[in-house]
């Protein structure tokens, strides 16, 4: 579960901070530590007005036993050193990573390349065995933005259709809450995956599997047709590296970073069909601040569940 936060703004941490604890709470094993919990995803969001005011996106993963929850920020940057502060008093920051490094199971800090840190750390809960029922959150302003109309205050149609993409996905969040909008994008890319496969076969002839270095061609291939920049860092037969310069959704990515669910379904679904087992990795992502995307395609499904937070495909995907 993504989340776009405007760090400028305490209202807006407030709001993300109470749906959190309503998402753990409605979702963690009975008797749960959620006050720890709360506490420590309280100190970071507030650690992100409090020191790198601005843009900013908050991550959850609950694949495992515990929530992991990550925080991207383009501050200036910080290293990790949960110690007390000498003078509590006079000492403007450093009690809230304390206090998180106490509550969580483990904590970390990670500098973005472009800038800014990405803070994890593990939450003290653990969910309950059930089918996930989260309400609607608030929606974002309306796309397309006014920024994209002409002179004559008419869209292009770039603009519009992406905007079509983002809203409906809003929609469906608004609708049926952030799961069934994750999985409507995932579904969405898998098809449209799976239809350009069929034509990138047809056009070339291609009857059994494709090769590593086909599957790589493409990618980069149907990236472009929708105005992204990927390109291949790595093939091999055990994986395929792709960095990406430029999104299709644009900037306004950043306020739904959950579509880069259709990039992991898309290449997830096609190394799947092909190798026989796949996970994606999506390790930098424009849509949470970073310069470049880098996403790791594992092949085969040999190295299947080695990765917090990956997207796993079967045969089946």
């Amino acid at each position: 579960m993504d989340w776009y936060l405007d760090g400028r703004d305490p209202a807006t941490i407030a709001q993300l901070r109470r749906e959190i604890a309503g998402y753990l709470g409605r979702h963690a094993e009975p008797g749960a530590d959620l006050p720890s919990a709360e506490l420590a995803v309280s100190e970071l969001l507030t650690n992100v007005g409090r020191h790198a005011p601005g843009p900013a996106w908050v991550h959850i993963d609950w694949s495992g036993r515990r929530p992991v929850l990550d925080v991207h920020d383009l501050g200036p940057g910080f290293e990790l050193d949960p110690r007390l502060p000498e003078n509590l008093m006079q000492s403007s920051g450093g009690r809230g990573l304390h206090i998180v490094s106490n509550v969580a199971e483990w904590l970390s800090v990670e500098a973005k390349r472009a800038g800014g840190s990405k803070v994890s750390a593990e939450l003290p809960v653990e969910r309950r065995a059930q089918h996930d029922h989260d309400p609607p959150r608030g929606r974002s302003d309306a796309l397309p933005a006014p920024e994209e109309a002409h002179a004559d205050g008419s869209f292009g149609k770039e603009s519009f259709l992406r905007a079509l993409v983002v809203q409906l996905a809003a929609a469906v969040e608004a609708h049926d809450g952030p799961d069934a909008a994750e999985r409507a994008v995932a579904q969405v890319g898998a098809d449209v995956g799976g239809r350009m496969e069929d034509e990138y076969r047809r056009a070339r002839g291609i009857v059994g599997e494709l090769s590593v270095e086909q599957i790589a061609d493409l990618y980069v291939r149907l990236k472009a047709a929708i105005d992204g920049d990927f390109y291949v860092v790595d093939a091999s037969p055990e994986r395929i590296v792709l960095g990406n310069r430029r999104c299709p959704f644009g900037e306004v990515v950043k306020r739904a970073p959950g579509l880069c669910r259709m990039t992991s379904s898309v290449f997830g679904g096609i190394a799947s069909r092909n190798t026989g087992g796949a996970s994606v990795v999506l390790e930098e992502r424009i849509a949470v601040g970073d310069p470049e995307c880098r996403v790791v395609v594992w092949l085969t499904g040999a190295r299947r569940g080695e990765w917090t937070g990956a997207h796993e495909y079967g045969t089946a995907a």
